[in-house]
């Protein structure tokens, strides 16, 4: 009997140790998979917050260029010109026809900028009573070389003569106008705002029939009306010659090998701008659809300054919108259209009393 129960006693505390052995290997796993639990929880909510931690102490890179949204195609339709009284200043010049006057005007690129003055030239024809007007938008003129009414003065006599007032822009750090932007292309840009705000103080002139109102201009001017044009989306019949009409920024770019630098400071500018910035947004070339004005275009065949190839693009492109254009080239003629001048400006003349009212 003693046997049988130390046997029993052996048995059942040989069960025991095995018991004790399940449990002692059921909670180490069961140890293993909560620590291998606990680090992945750990490690995840490790990367969140540590990302977080991370952001807060990681230096922020500081926006150092200005936007210039404000100024692309689509803002400026939806911007308020401003308006204000161009105001004569002096006298210029006088002739047979016409005196020319100094006048200046006020223009604002946004509401937050600071309001600046324009100077530029009002010929006003000799005659009584009132007049159709012509908005003058010269070309490119390098600054050292400006004076007031270059690159529309002469255009602005013969329309003087035949009895028409014309206004011509200097623009911002031309002539007696107040200083351009630092930025090149807000520079660039702000040629379109002080357009369209000149448009919108047209009224104040007292000579003005406040009817007829038409638009000339050359080379760079070309941009800039098409631009304004797109901006204020009335009918402004407007005669181009030689318009730089190809998409922006090559239409900078293409005249940079005449830079002293052969235009790296304008390429590492483009860089910065198209870092922030999208440039078919401030491209004329791009809305053409805007356009709701007649439009005539000249165009020599021995241009030197814009290809033919560009505005021959540009007609095409018009057409297609169903835009109304009237295109004439003159083969033998340069970029200011010599020596086909007085048939052009004449042709214009044509073109502008065809739209009188």
């Amino acid at each position: 009997m003693a046997v049988f129960h130390f046997l029993h006693f052996s048995k059942a505390f040989k069960n025991y140790c095995e018991d004790q052995d399940m449990r002692l290997k059921k909670r180490f796993v069961l140890s293993m998979v909560l620590c291998l639990a606990c680090f992945a929880f750990g490690l995840g909510i490790g990367n969140f917050y540590g990302n977080q931690i991370i952001d807060l102490v990681r230096p922020v890179k500081l926006r150092t260029y200005p936007d210039l949204t404000g100024f692309s195609i689509e803002s400026l339709i939806i911007r308020e010109p401003y308006t204000s009284n161009i105001e004569i200043i002096e006298t210029l010049s006088e002739n047979t026809d016409s005196t020319s006057y100094l006048v200046k005007f006020a223009t604002q690129a946004s509401k937050n900028d600071t309001v600046k003055h324009v100077s530029g030239l009002l010929n006003l024809p000799k005659k009584t009573g009132s007049f159709p007007l012509v908005l003058l938008i010269r070309g490119y003129v390098d600054q050292s070389l400006y004076q007031t009414g270059v690159g529309t003065r002469k255009v602005g006599d013969f329309f003087a003569a035949n009895g028409f007032m014309t206004v011509s822009p200097d623009y911002l750090g031309y002539g007696q106008s107040s200083s351009q932007s630092s930025n090149i292309f807000q520079t660039r840009f702000e040629t379109y705002t002080t357009t369209i705000d000149l448009i919108s103080s047209l009224k104040s002139l007292a000579r003005w029939g406040q009817k007829n109102v038409f638009i000339w201009a050359h080379s760079n001017g070309g941009q800039i009306a098409l631009a304004s044009l797109e901006a204020v989306g009335k009918t402004v019949p407007t005669c181009l010659w030689a318009p730089v009409s190809k998409p922006f920024p090559y239409s900078v770019l293409y005249y940079t090998d005449e830079s002293q630098d052969n235009g790296k400071y304008i390429r590492q500018e483009l860089a910065k701008f198209e870092e922030y910035h999208d440039s078919n947004l401030f491209s004329p070339d791009a809305y053409l659809d805007k356009i709701n004005s007649p439009l005539l275009i000249h165009q020599g065949g021995r241009d030197d300054a814009v290809p033919k190839s560009w505005s021959d693009i540009l007609v095409a492109k018009l057409t297609k919108l169903a835009k109304s254009v009237r295109y004439t080239t003159y083969p033998e003629a340069d970029h200011n259209m010599n020596p086909n001048w007085t048939e052009a400006v004449s042709a214009d003349l044509e073109f502008f009393t065809s739209y009188m009212r």
